[in-house]
């Protein structure tokens, strides 16, 4: 697993945003996906997200924990309710509703 934690104590902040990323492996792929999804929550949730990146080739029961069928997966643990995305995050505006927010008013 590789953690990425803003380093502003978001856990602590009661409107923090708890990620889970599922990704395959270290590839392209992969990499697109992490850095269009922390540039979404750098320019939209700036110090109040934590984002764990688990890489189900290094993890392969972790497919079975929250039933991961496709990569890049995430989901967004809290605050609820829980929201899954597939995809390389290309698009912040679907990433942005995916998760539940209205990006007009962020």
């Amino acid at each position: 697993m590789m953690n990425d934690k803003n380093g502003s104590g978001a856990s602590a902040q009661s409107t923090s945003i708890a990620l889970r990323l599922y990704v395959l492996g270290d590839s392209v792929k992969t990499n697109v996906a992490i850095n269009n999804l922390k540039q979404i929550c750098e320019a939209h949730f700036p110090g109040m997200y934590q984002l764990e990146i688990y890489d189900v080739l290094e993890n392969p029961q972790l497919l079975e924990n929250d039933n991961v069928l496709a990569t890049p997966l995430l989901i967004k643990l809290s605050p609820e309710p829980k929201m899954r995305i597939i995809g390389d995050f290309s698009d912040s505006q679907r990433v942005l509703q995916g998760l539940g927010y209205n990006p007009d008013k962020l």
